[in-house]
């Protein structure tokens, strides 16, 4: 791996790990700070904070001239071949995000840069909102053209900070110039992670997504450890248990954004479980939160079909795909209100033949839409020729997706799905999902 110049700019919990570690891979670091105390702690071999196994890798990586410091941003920038910006990036008390050390550096980064003909990465690590780099990094940086900026987060939890970073469970760097992208995660190159290369918004977004799982995880495993309590059940076993899951539980299933959910199973039981709660005098605001919020995405979805104009052929009616279950279907409800606002619409759904459902599941769907006979369409290219647009609310196998793109109608996929190569018609999605 070849040693790269850094100057890693604001020397807190994140950016003096990510100095000493990128010296321990063999890159030439110089740390920058304006607090004194942290400057001359490192200088001096040590860290300016406990982590565990910091203090010593900063001894060794001072000693074997691989990790300075100073307080100068000039000094820091004289031989930089890439520049790493650590600043913290706090709540401000409305809850934006604070951008005064940031817009600080990007300050005395541009001062600095008066004269320079050499090209410099200007490589964004704080945490910051998707658009920042675009909104805010570019822009004080178009005078200099030699200036590229990536993003690439951290995931850097304190206590064990340097076993992520040398064991890192990701690698995102994101920008416009791919070369640039690319030897920002070449530093990296030595450890045993595959970089995700992708654009600047979705690097930003993607440490947002990260940490709001975790806060989300937390607080789902301490509701459900409170409920269990007052039910007298041991909470610590039922999630102990609920981990050994790695097919559904603890995987990527469920999570890609698509259609709200639906079926007999999970409303029910969410709605169970939370009147259980309140008859207990517990509030769970998460679990409770959660049908109310597959309601509005229902309601966003809604929204975007009704802004389609002419005939609305709707494929796919049941609940999900490789099912005739059309109980709490949210493509139901989607229909209902589409009927309710006078559009014309009609559906396909390779697996719904009404005279083969019955009991619960036929109820529902005829008390819902009670004359949904008339609007069930039984053959795919009468369907095609009908429609003026087409909404995909379940993935087609590949046959009927290219049955789709043949047939030019204007498709609008709200699935979520990677179809989008057998799809060339789908319409642009809306801005708000």
């Amino acid at each position: 791996m070849e040693s790269t110049r850094i100057a890693v700019f604001g020397l807190g919990y994140v950016g003096c790990v990510t100095a000493a570690c990128l010296a321990r891979l063999h890159h030439f670091v110089i740390g920058v700070d304006s607090d004194p105390h942290k400057v001359s702690r490192i200088q001096d071999g040590l860290a300016p904070f406990y982590e565990p196994g910091l203090d010593e890798m900063v001894r060794d990586t001072v000693r074997n001239g691989h990790l300075s410091a100073c307080m100068s941003p000039e000094e820091a920038l004289r031989d930089a071949e890439i520049v790493m910006i650590c600043v913290g990036t706090p709540s401000e008390p409305n809850g934006d995000l604070g951008l005064g050390q940031l817009r600080r550096v990007i300050h005395d980064l541009v001062c600095c840069l008066r004269g320079r003909a050499r090209p410099l990465i200007v490589t964004i690590r704080s945490t910051v909102i998707p658009g920042t780099c675009e909104e805010v990094v570019l822009p004080a940086f178009s005078g200099h053209d030699g200036v590229t900026v990536v993003s690439n987060p951290e995931f850097l939890r304190q206590g064990c900070a340097l076993r992520d970073f040398m064991e890192p469970p990701l690698l995102v760097a994101g920008g416009m110039d791919p070369k640039a992208v690319r030897r920002v995660a070449d530093l990296y190159s030595a450890l045993d992670v595959r970089p995700s290369l992708v654009s600047l918004r979705t690097a930003e977004m993607i440490k947002y997504a990260c940490n709001t799982f975790h806060a989300v995880k937390i607080t789902f495993a301490n509701e459900i450890g409170t409920l269990c309590q007052r039910l007298d059940v041991d909470g610590q076993e039922v999630m102990d248990i609920l981990c050994q899951d790695r097919k559904l539980n603890i995987s990527p299933a469920y999570l890609k954004p698509g259609l709200a959910f639906g079926g007999s199973c999970l409303a029910k039981d969410l709605r169970a479980l939370t009147y259980r709660s309140l008859r207990l005098d517990l509030r769970l605001p998460l679990l409770e939160s959660v049908i109310a919020s597959n309601d509005s995405h229902l309601d966003r979805v809604v929204r975007r079909v009704l802004n389609l104009g002419g005939r609305i052929g709707i494929f796919g009616l049941a609940f999900k795909k490789n099912t005739d279950d059309l109980r709490e279907s949210p493509i139901v409800a989607l229909l209902e209100r589409l009927i309710g606002k006078g559009r014309d619409v009609r559906i396909y759904d390779p697996h719904i033949r009404l005279d083969r459902i019955y009991g619960s599941n036929r109820d529902f769907v005829s008390k819902t839409i009670p004359h949904i006979e008339m609007l069930l369409e039984a053959d795919l290219n009468a369907f095609l020729s009908w429609a003026d647009h087409v909404v995909v609310a379940q993935v087609p196998d590949a046959a009927t997706a290219r049955c789709i793109a043949e047939s030019n109608r204007a498709a609008l996929d709200v699935t979520g799905a990677s179809i989008r190569s057998t799809m060339p018609n789908l319409v642009a999605e809306s801005d708000e999902q």
